[in-house]
């Protein structure tokens, strides 16, 4: 069974980091890490390495997104963790990868810490929280499918793991917190119950930073075994807007409304098109979205013509949601047309027409 703690390799540039005077420090994940409500978990772990090693300059890089997966941090992780020299990154994605197919977040999910951990400069903390869904499991003495996945590349990588909602589980069971005062709509905690996270992955660096280990309790790790699913999406890239063919009134313009998203490929007007070719085997759209966002159809290679049409939740905006479009993922490797249509597609709570591509991702 999984513990709440999994030590299985050194900190090691971690450490040297420490010593050097100089600690930058990566988050990625969903809601439950993001930044911006200010109360999340990060938050606590951030003032404990303030408060453990006043001597080192702190760097914090939080690139964790509301309602987003590991599918889309594969685009990210090189622009948002890796460029910006971060020597230490959490990644949370035991929740929001919960309801995609197995194998698609095996994927992700692997590509993702393939090139995080890609020559093995800079340590890598998995971390698992909550929802409401793995409450049956976890009551019963099981491991949830999406964490047990998880403790499977952890395992195969030797990653340490932190399960930090057993942990905070652990305390409502022994009377410690209150279960409306940790996670009161079953997925989002408040800011006590962020803190009850917090305190896990902290006893956790306790272990690791200030306590000399023996020869036997972790290993120093290099490089990278080979992977567990062949398939998985490590080698991505960015097919640059201006090689995309347009007809219509597109504009690219700098994004200024979402942090994350650098240009947006533009147009409000139903019957826009565009057309690309791309190299690889794989193909993965990125959109600024929202209730007032159009829908697209679109087709590969001159084949049949297949209609996106996308859930808009209640809580969404009319914008704001940074979100991904799986096209293909197992196509032969070699070159692709694509092209694609803008239209209004008549959803309920669809309030507009506007049409925001952020990025083209391409899987190799």
């Amino acid at each position: 069974m999984t513990g709440i703690w999994n030590h299985r390799s050194s900190l090691t540039r971690t450490l040297q980091r420490i010593q050097e005077g100089e600690l930058t420090i990566g988050f990625i994940g969903g809601s439950i890490t993001d930044a911006r409500p200010r109360h999340n978990w990060p938050e606590p772990v951030i003032a404990w390495f303030a408060e453990r090693f006043p001597q080192v300059t702190l760097k914090i890089e939080n690139a964790a997104i509301g309602a987003t997966g590991s599918d889309l941090a594969v685009f990210r992780a090189r622009r948002d963790l890796i460029e910006r020299d971060c020597d230490l990154v959490f990644m949370e994605y035991a929740v929001n990868d919960a309801e995609e197919p197995e194998e698609k977040r095996g994927r992700t999910r692997e590509g993702l810490i393939r090139q995080l951990v890609d020559g093995r400069g800079r340590d890598l903390l998995l971390t698992y929280t909550y929802c409401q869904e793995m409450y049956n499991d976890m009551m019963e003495g099981r491991v949830p499918d999406s964490i047990s996945q998880l403790e499977k590349l952890a395992e195969h990588y030797r990653l340490g793991s932190v399960w930090m909602g057993k942990y905070a589980l652990d305390e409502v069971q022994k009377g410690r917190i209150r279960w409306q005062d940790w996670l009161p709509d079953g997925l989002h905690p408040t800011q006590r119950g962020s803190l009850s996270y917090a305190h896990s992955v902290i006893a956790f660096l306790e272990q690791e930073l200030l306590i000399q280990h023996g020869e036997d309790e972790v290993t120093d790790v290099t490089g990278k075994p080979d992977a567990l699913y062949p398939m998985n999406w490590e080698k991505v890239e960015l097919l640059p807007l201006e090689q995309v063919k347009c007809e219509g009134p597109w504009i690219i313009r700098r994004w200024v409304n979402l942090e994350w998203i650098d240009r947006v490929l533009e147009t409000a007007a139903v019957g826009s098109k565009l057309s690309f070719t791309f190299v690889g085997r794989g193909l993965a759209l990125g959109f600024d979205f929202g209730r007032a966002s159009a829908e697209f159809r679109y087709r590969l290679c001159e084949g049949e013509w297949k209609v996106i049409s996308r859930e808009r939740p209640s809580w969404v905006a009319d914008e704001g949601w940074f979100r991904m479009e799986l096209i293909a993922d197992d196509l032969d490797d070699g070159f692709h047309d694509f092209e694609l249509e803008v239209i209004h597609g008549n959803r309920e709570n669809c309030t507009g027409t506007d049409f925001r591509l952020a990025f083209i991702g391409v899987i190799r």
